[in-house]
């Protein structure tokens, strides 16, 4: 419970977070649009994953930030630096995250070894 605590009701935390994202979506306005355009595709998409306050996505974003200036300063096209499976991408990107489909499966199976062991 006090995670939840520090999450959502930690006034300085947000303010901190709301700052530092609000610097990295300069970074990504600072990127040529194409860059812009799937980053905030994958942006959108990844919300919909995201679990609790969102903090773990928060760190996969500006990773995804670093890895789209990477490669813009070598010349690549986006979809050469995400591939043309976007969404397989975004899956690996999630792999580190704790995201709601990973809750839903712990609960999962947590309910049914609970129920099995007792």
């Amino acid at each position: 419970m006090s995670n939840f605590f520090q999450d959502y009701f930690n006034i300085k935390k947000i303010i901190k977070s709301k700052q530092e994202y609000k610097r990295q979506m300069a970074r990504v306005d600072a990127l040529p649009e194409d860059y812009q355009y799937v980053f905030k595709k994958i942006q959108e998409h990844m919300w919909k994953f995201t679990a609790g306050a969102g903090y773990d996505m928060m760190e996969v974003h500006y990773g995804l930030i670093d890895l789209f200036e990477e490669g813009v300063a070598e010349g690549k096209t986006v979809l050469e630096v995400t591939g043309k499976d976007v969404a397989g991408f975004v899956d690996e990107l999630l792999k580190n995250a704790r995201t709601y489909t990973e809750d839903r499966r712990t609960k999962f199976n947590h309910d049914i070894q609970k129920k099995l062991e007792s």
